[in-house]
Protein backbone atom coordinates (compact mmCIF):
# COMPACT_ATOMS: atom_id res chain seq x y z
CA UNK A 1 0.00 0.00 0.00
CA UNK A 2 1.47 3.38 -1.00
CA UNK A 3 1.66 6.12 1.45
CA UNK A 4 2.92 9.85 1.04
CA UNK A 5 6.34 10.83 2.76
CA UNK A 6 5.53 14.47 3.38
CA UNK A 7 8.36 17.49 4.40
CA UNK A 8 8.59 18.44 7.89
CA UNK A 9 5.93 21.15 9.33
CA UNK A 10 7.94 24.50 9.26
CA UNK A 11 7.97 26.82 11.82
CA UNK A 12 6.18 30.06 11.08
CA UNK A 13 9.74 31.65 10.58
CA UNK A 14 11.17 28.99 7.79
CA UNK A 15 8.47 29.74 4.38
CA UNK A 16 10.42 26.49 2.47
CA UNK A 17 13.39 24.40 2.10
CA UNK A 18 15.44 22.96 -0.77
CA UNK A 19 15.82 19.12 -1.09
CA UNK A 20 19.62 18.93 -0.25
CA UNK A 21 20.31 14.82 -0.72
CA UNK A 22 18.32 11.70 -1.16
CA UNK A 23 20.04 9.04 0.83
CA UNK A 24 17.62 5.73 -1.00
CA UNK A 25 16.17 6.15 -4.45
CA UNK A 26 13.25 4.59 -5.73
CA UNK A 27 13.32 0.39 -5.34
CA UNK A 28 15.86 1.01 -2.58
CA UNK A 29 15.10 -1.11 0.43
CA UNK A 30 15.12 1.08 3.98
CA UNK A 31 14.43 0.30 7.55
CA UNK A 32 12.01 2.08 9.62
CA UNK A 33 13.42 5.27 11.03
CA UNK A 34 16.22 5.13 8.70
CA UNK A 35 17.40 8.72 7.20
CA UNK A 36 16.09 9.31 3.25
CA UNK A 37 16.26 12.31 2.34
CA UNK A 38 17.78 16.07 3.97
CA UNK A 39 15.66 19.13 3.44
CA UNK A 40 17.87 22.63 4.03
CA UNK A 41 16.07 25.44 5.47
CA UNK A 42 17.59 29.05 5.86
CA UNK A 43 18.34 28.33 9.80
CA UNK A 44 18.79 24.34 9.71
CA UNK A 45 19.28 20.70 8.17
CA UNK A 46 15.80 18.56 8.75
CA UNK A 47 16.04 15.00 8.30
CA UNK A 48 13.52 13.13 6.61
CA UNK A 49 12.91 9.33 8.16
CA UNK A 50 11.09 6.43 6.96
CA UNK A 51 8.12 5.89 8.53
CA UNK A 52 8.28 1.73 8.03
CA UNK A 53 9.94 -0.82 7.03
CA UNK A 54 9.55 -0.66 2.85
CA UNK A 55 10.83 0.54 -0.45
CA UNK A 56 10.76 4.05 -2.09
CA UNK A 57 7.84 3.99 -4.51
CA UNK A 58 9.21 7.33 -6.20
CA UNK A 59 10.60 10.65 -5.78
CA UNK A 60 8.40 13.77 -6.39
CA UNK A 61 10.38 16.28 -5.32
CA UNK A 62 14.17 15.82 -6.78
CA UNK A 63 17.21 17.12 -5.66
CA UNK A 64 17.41 21.07 -5.94
CA UNK A 65 13.74 21.82 -5.85
CA UNK A 66 12.02 24.17 -3.47
CA UNK A 67 9.28 22.37 -1.01
CA UNK A 68 6.89 23.50 1.17
CA UNK A 69 5.64 23.26 4.87
CA UNK A 70 4.14 19.54 4.72
CA UNK A 71 4.80 19.01 1.13
CA UNK A 72 4.35 15.54 -0.22
CA UNK A 73 8.16 14.33 -1.48
CA UNK A 74 7.80 11.07 -1.85
CA UNK A 75 5.70 7.86 -2.36
CA UNK A 76 6.41 5.03 0.11
CA UNK A 77 5.56 1.54 -0.36
CA UNK A 78 4.98 -0.14 3.52
CA UNK A 79 6.50 -4.02 3.21
CA UNK A 80 7.43 -4.11 0.20
CA UNK A 81 10.85 -4.83 -1.52
CA UNK A 82 11.03 -4.01 -5.14
CA UNK A 83 12.55 -6.99 -7.36
CA UNK A 84 15.76 -4.57 -7.65
CA UNK A 85 16.25 -4.40 -4.24
CA UNK A 86 15.28 -7.90 -3.53
CA UNK A 87 18.42 -8.47 -6.41
CA UNK A 88 20.39 -6.41 -4.75
CA UNK A 89 20.31 -7.88 -0.94
CA UNK A 90 20.94 -11.09 -2.51
CA UNK A 91 23.60 -10.40 -4.45
CA UNK A 92 25.06 -8.60 -1.54
CA UNK A 93 24.54 -11.77 0.90
CA UNK A 94 26.06 -13.42 -1.91
CA UNK A 95 29.34 -11.87 -1.80
CA UNK A 96 29.79 -12.09 1.74
CA UNK A 97 29.54 -15.37 1.88
CA UNK A 98 31.80 -15.90 -1.23
CA UNK A 99 34.57 -13.50 0.63
CA UNK A 100 34.08 -15.79 3.62
CA UNK A 101 34.35 -18.75 2.21
CA UNK A 102 37.71 -17.88 0.32
CA UNK A 103 39.55 -16.05 3.50
CA UNK A 104 38.23 -19.89 4.91
CA UNK A 105 40.24 -21.45 2.08
CA UNK A 106 43.20 -19.06 2.51
CA UNK A 107 42.57 -16.79 -0.41
CA UNK A 108 42.24 -13.27 -0.21
CA UNK A 109 39.07 -12.11 0.27
CA UNK A 110 36.64 -10.22 -2.46
CA UNK A 111 36.40 -6.62 -1.34
CA UNK A 112 33.45 -4.71 -2.76
CA UNK A 113 34.18 -1.17 -3.90
CA UNK A 114 32.66 1.30 -1.88
CA UNK A 115 28.98 2.59 -2.31
CA UNK A 116 28.79 6.58 -2.96
CA UNK A 117 29.38 9.12 -0.15
CA UNK A 118 25.43 9.60 0.34
CA UNK A 119 24.63 6.16 1.42
CA UNK A 120 27.27 5.86 3.97
CA UNK A 121 26.31 5.41 7.60
CA UNK A 122 26.73 9.51 9.50
CA UNK A 123 29.90 8.47 11.12
CA UNK A 124 31.36 7.16 8.14
CA UNK A 125 30.11 10.09 5.95
CA UNK A 126 31.84 12.83 8.39
CA UNK A 127 35.31 10.57 8.25
CA UNK A 128 35.11 10.82 4.86
CA UNK A 129 34.56 14.38 4.25
CA UNK A 130 36.83 15.69 7.63
CA UNK A 131 40.30 13.20 5.59
CA UNK A 132 39.03 14.55 2.13
CA UNK A 133 39.00 11.19 1.14
CA UNK A 134 36.29 10.11 -1.85
CA UNK A 135 34.27 7.04 -1.66
CA UNK A 136 35.08 5.52 -4.22
CA UNK A 137 38.78 5.23 -3.56
CA UNK A 138 38.09 2.99 -0.41
CA UNK A 139 37.28 -0.40 -0.25
CA UNK A 140 34.12 -1.11 1.85
CA UNK A 141 34.44 -4.54 3.96
CA UNK A 142 31.05 -3.71 5.68
CA UNK A 143 28.09 -5.50 4.55
CA UNK A 144 27.00 -4.69 0.52
CA UNK A 145 29.82 -2.62 0.45
CA UNK A 146 29.69 -0.20 2.78
CA UNK A 147 32.77 1.26 4.55
CA UNK A 148 33.07 1.53 8.14
CA UNK A 149 35.24 3.74 10.01
CA UNK A 150 37.95 1.58 9.91
CA UNK A 151 38.36 1.53 6.26
CA UNK A 152 38.69 4.38 6.36
CA UNK A 153 41.30 4.88 8.49
CA UNK A 154 43.17 2.11 7.06
CA UNK A 155 42.83 4.16 4.05
CA UNK A 156 44.71 7.25 5.42
CA UNK A 157 47.27 4.92 6.72
CA UNK A 158 48.11 3.68 3.51
CA UNK A 159 51.51 4.99 1.82
CA UNK A 160 51.11 7.23 -0.63
CA UNK A 161 51.85 6.15 -3.91
CA UNK A 162 54.75 7.43 -5.88
CA UNK A 163 53.96 11.50 -7.57
CA UNK A 164 53.00 11.40 -11.10
CA UNK A 165 54.60 13.63 -13.33
CA UNK A 166 53.23 16.78 -13.31
CA UNK A 167 50.89 17.40 -16.35
CA UNK A 168 51.91 20.00 -18.90
CA UNK A 169 49.13 22.96 -18.63
CA UNK A 170 49.38 26.28 -20.71
CA UNK A 171 51.05 29.01 -18.93
CA UNK A 172 48.19 31.39 -18.11
CA UNK A 173 45.80 28.99 -17.74
CA UNK A 174 43.68 29.10 -14.79
CA UNK A 175 40.92 26.74 -13.28
CA UNK A 176 37.30 28.85 -11.61
CA UNK A 177 34.66 26.24 -9.68
CA UNK A 178 31.29 27.78 -9.20
CA UNK A 179 29.04 25.89 -6.98
CA UNK A 180 25.22 27.45 -5.72
CA UNK A 181 25.45 28.92 -2.06
CA UNK A 182 23.46 26.89 0.39
CA UNK A 183 20.42 28.23 1.70
CA UNK A 184 21.96 29.01 5.21
CA UNK A 185 25.11 30.60 3.64
CA UNK A 186 22.11 32.91 1.77
CA UNK A 187 19.96 33.53 4.81
CA UNK A 188 23.12 34.68 6.72
CA UNK A 189 24.28 36.72 3.77
CA UNK A 190 20.87 38.39 3.68
CA UNK A 191 20.59 38.96 7.43
CA UNK A 192 24.01 40.49 7.22
CA UNK A 193 23.54 42.96 4.59
CA UNK A 194 20.50 44.10 5.95
CA UNK A 195 21.50 44.94 9.77
CA UNK A 196 24.73 46.78 7.75
CA UNK A 197 21.56 48.42 5.76
CA UNK A 198 18.70 49.22 8.02
CA UNK A 199 20.58 50.12 11.46
CA UNK A 200 22.97 53.19 12.56
CA UNK A 201 25.59 50.22 13.75
CA UNK A 202 28.76 51.84 15.81
CA UNK A 203 31.38 50.23 17.31
CA UNK A 204 33.43 51.26 20.84
CA UNK A 205 36.62 49.44 21.82
CA UNK A 206 37.74 48.15 25.36
CA UNK A 207 40.62 45.63 26.10
CA UNK A 208 40.71 43.46 28.94
CA UNK A 209 43.62 42.36 31.27
CA UNK A 210 43.24 38.49 31.13
CA UNK A 211 45.53 37.45 33.67
CA UNK A 212 42.65 37.17 36.72
CA UNK A 213 40.55 35.11 34.96
CA UNK A 214 43.84 32.65 33.76
CA UNK A 215 45.11 32.20 37.25
CA UNK A 216 42.02 31.47 38.56
CA UNK A 217 41.28 28.39 35.32
CA UNK A 218 44.34 27.52 36.34
CA UNK A 219 44.07 26.81 39.71
CA UNK A 220 40.30 25.45 39.55
CA UNK A 221 40.02 23.75 36.30
CA UNK A 222 40.66 20.44 37.12
CA UNK A 223 38.73 20.52 40.35
CA UNK A 224 35.88 21.82 38.43
CA UNK A 225 35.93 19.92 35.82
CA UNK A 226 36.30 16.78 38.28
CA UNK A 227 33.26 18.12 39.95
CA UNK A 228 30.68 19.58 37.16
CA UNK A 229 32.43 17.16 33.76
CA UNK A 230 32.57 20.04 31.86
CA UNK A 231 35.22 21.90 31.17
CA UNK A 232 36.03 25.42 32.34
CA UNK A 233 36.85 27.87 29.87
CA UNK A 234 36.78 31.41 29.47
CA UNK A 235 33.36 31.48 27.42
CA UNK A 236 31.30 30.92 30.74
CA UNK A 237 32.98 34.27 32.33
CA UNK A 238 32.11 36.09 29.06
CA UNK A 239 28.71 35.07 29.15
CA UNK A 240 28.11 35.58 33.31
CA UNK A 241 29.44 39.10 32.80
CA UNK A 242 27.29 39.55 29.55
CA UNK A 243 24.49 38.76 31.83
CA UNK A 244 25.24 41.52 34.47
CA UNK A 245 26.53 43.87 32.19
CA UNK A 246 22.79 43.37 30.59
CA UNK A 247 20.92 43.98 33.72
CA UNK A 248 22.46 47.60 34.62
CA UNK A 249 21.67 48.68 30.71
CA UNK A 250 18.19 46.98 29.86
CA UNK A 251 18.81 48.89 26.51
CA UNK A 252 21.37 46.91 25.26
CA UNK A 253 19.14 43.61 25.97
CA UNK A 254 16.39 45.43 24.17
CA UNK A 255 15.24 45.15 20.42
CA UNK A 256 13.32 47.38 17.77
CA UNK A 257 10.38 46.38 16.31
CA UNK A 258 8.66 48.92 14.19
CA UNK A 259 8.24 52.11 16.43
CA UNK A 260 8.52 50.53 19.61
CA UNK A 261 11.17 49.40 21.56
CA UNK A 262 10.78 45.97 22.72
CA UNK A 263 12.28 45.70 26.56
CA UNK A 264 13.37 41.54 27.64
CA UNK A 265 12.81 40.91 31.19
CA UNK A 266 15.60 37.98 30.20
CA UNK A 267 18.75 37.28 29.25
CA UNK A 268 18.82 34.58 26.39
CA UNK A 269 22.39 34.91 25.23
CA UNK A 270 23.26 33.87 21.25
CA UNK A 271 26.71 32.26 21.31
CA UNK A 272 27.95 32.62 17.38
CA UNK A 273 29.11 29.01 16.04
CA UNK A 274 30.88 28.04 12.65
CA UNK A 275 30.12 25.45 10.97
CA UNK A 276 30.95 24.17 7.41
CA UNK A 277 27.61 25.34 6.23
CA UNK A 278 27.94 28.40 7.28
CA UNK A 279 27.43 30.60 10.89
CA UNK A 280 24.91 29.77 13.60
CA UNK A 281 23.86 31.23 16.80
CA UNK A 282 22.46 28.58 19.18
CA UNK A 283 20.95 30.67 22.32
CA UNK A 284 21.64 29.84 25.99
CA UNK A 285 17.93 30.43 27.52
CA UNK A 286 17.96 32.33 31.18
CA UNK A 287 21.56 32.92 31.45
CA UNK A 288 21.12 34.89 34.56
CA UNK A 289 19.63 31.27 36.47
CA UNK A 290 22.52 29.41 34.40
CA UNK A 291 25.68 28.47 36.99
CA UNK A 292 29.26 28.31 35.24
CA UNK A 293 29.01 24.71 34.56
CA UNK A 294 25.33 24.21 32.72
CA UNK A 295 27.19 27.30 30.28
CA UNK A 296 29.82 25.18 29.67
CA UNK A 297 27.72 22.39 29.03
CA UNK A 298 25.52 24.37 26.97
CA UNK A 299 28.34 25.42 24.34
CA UNK A 300 29.64 22.30 24.35
CA UNK A 301 26.48 20.58 23.17
CA UNK A 302 25.66 23.09 20.57
CA UNK A 303 28.91 22.97 19.25
CA UNK A 304 28.60 19.51 18.80
CA UNK A 305 25.46 19.67 17.55
CA UNK A 306 26.46 22.63 14.90
CA UNK A 307 29.41 20.23 13.69
CA UNK A 308 27.11 17.26 13.09
CA UNK A 309 24.48 18.99 11.26
CA UNK A 310 21.99 18.41 14.60
CA UNK A 311 21.09 22.01 15.29
CA UNK A 312 16.83 22.69 15.52
CA UNK A 313 15.29 25.44 14.20
CA UNK A 314 13.94 25.71 18.51
CA UNK A 315 17.91 25.70 19.68
CA UNK A 316 18.31 29.24 17.37
CA UNK A 317 15.13 30.72 17.70
CA UNK A 318 15.13 34.43 19.67
CA UNK A 319 17.95 35.93 21.61
CA UNK A 320 18.43 38.97 23.61
CA UNK A 321 21.96 39.39 23.15
CA UNK A 322 25.06 37.99 20.96
CA UNK A 323 28.29 37.14 22.01
CA UNK A 324 31.83 35.85 19.27
CA UNK A 325 34.48 34.56 19.29
CA UNK A 326 36.86 35.57 16.34
CA UNK A 327 39.57 34.59 18.62
CA UNK A 328 39.53 30.73 18.18
CA UNK A 329 40.50 31.85 14.08
CA UNK A 330 43.64 33.86 15.44
CA UNK A 331 41.66 37.92 14.88
CA UNK A 332 43.24 40.46 17.01
CA UNK A 333 40.43 42.88 16.33
CA UNK A 334 37.02 43.32 14.54
CA UNK A 335 33.94 44.69 14.39
CA UNK A 336 31.07 42.12 14.10
CA UNK A 337 27.82 42.40 12.47
CA UNK A 338 24.54 42.79 14.43
CA UNK A 339 22.40 39.93 14.54
CA UNK A 340 19.34 41.78 14.26
CA UNK A 341 16.73 42.56 15.66
CA UNK A 342 19.04 42.34 18.93
CA UNK A 343 20.46 45.62 19.40
CA UNK A 344 24.03 44.53 20.30
CA UNK A 345 26.78 42.02 19.58
CA UNK A 346 29.83 41.78 21.65
CA UNK A 347 33.30 40.42 19.52
CA UNK A 348 35.73 38.76 21.89
CA UNK A 349 39.35 38.21 20.36
CA UNK A 350 42.63 36.59 20.18
CA UNK A 351 44.90 36.89 23.90
CA UNK A 352 47.69 38.68 23.52
CA UNK A 353 50.60 39.54 25.64
CA UNK A 354 51.40 43.30 25.26
CA UNK A 355 53.42 45.64 27.54
CA UNK A 356 51.22 47.47 29.31
CA UNK A 357 51.91 50.39 32.04
CA UNK A 358 50.92 49.17 35.68
CA UNK A 359 51.39 51.71 38.81
CA UNK A 360 54.22 53.11 36.91
CA UNK A 361 55.46 50.40 36.09
CA UNK A 362 56.00 48.46 32.53
CA UNK A 363 54.78 44.79 32.69
CA UNK A 364 53.62 41.83 30.51
CA UNK A 365 50.29 41.02 30.49
CA UNK A 366 47.36 38.99 28.48
CA UNK A 367 45.44 40.82 26.86
CA UNK A 368 41.80 40.85 24.91
CA UNK A 369 40.50 43.53 22.81
CA UNK A 370 36.70 43.47 23.26
CA UNK A 371 33.97 45.02 20.36
CA UNK A 372 30.66 46.15 20.79
CA UNK A 373 28.77 47.10 17.79
CA UNK A 374 25.34 48.04 18.66
CA UNK A 375 22.72 50.23 17.07
CA UNK A 376 22.87 54.06 17.83
CA UNK A 377 18.94 54.59 17.28
CA UNK A 378 18.80 53.03 20.59
CA UNK A 379 21.76 52.95 22.80
CA UNK A 380 23.51 56.17 22.91
CA UNK A 381 27.50 55.87 23.13
CA UNK A 382 27.58 56.64 27.55
CA UNK A 383 25.50 53.07 27.59
CA UNK A 384 27.21 51.03 25.25
CA UNK A 385 30.65 52.20 26.33
CA UNK A 386 29.17 52.03 30.43
CA UNK A 387 28.13 48.41 29.36
CA UNK A 388 31.64 47.57 27.53
CA UNK A 389 33.58 48.78 31.24
CA UNK A 390 31.26 46.89 33.07
CA UNK A 391 32.33 43.66 31.46
CA UNK A 392 35.76 44.30 31.73
CA UNK A 393 35.54 45.31 35.52
CA UNK A 394 34.11 42.02 36.29
CA UNK A 395 36.50 39.93 34.31
CA UNK A 396 39.46 41.99 35.74
CA UNK A 397 37.83 41.57 39.29
CA UNK A 398 36.24 37.63 39.17
CA UNK A 399 35.61 38.08 42.83
CA UNK A 400 33.00 40.80 42.17
CA UNK A 401 31.36 38.28 39.18
CA UNK A 402 31.53 35.52 41.45
CA UNK A 403 30.02 37.27 44.49
CA UNK A 404 27.57 39.86 42.78
CA UNK A 405 28.75 43.04 43.44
Amino acid sequence: MATEIKAPVFPESVADGTIATWHKQPGEAVSRDEVICDIETDKVVLEVVAPADGTIASIIKNEGETVLSAEVIAQFEEGAVSGAAQTQAVQSEAKVEQAAAQTEAGAAPVVERAQPVADQAPAVRKALTESGIAAADVAGTGRGGRITKEDVAAHQAKPAAPAAAPLSIAVGERIEKRVPMTRLRKRVAERLLAATQSTAMLTTFNEVNMKPIMEMRAQYKDAFEKRHGARLGFMSFFVKAATEALKRYPAVNASIDGDDIVYHGFYDIGVAVSSDRGLVVPVLRDTDRMNYAEVENGIRAYAGKARDGKLGIEDMTGGTFTITNGGTFGSLLSTPILNTPQTAILGMHKIQERPMAVNGQVEILPMMYLALSYDHRLIDGKEAVGFLVTIKELLEEPAKLILDL
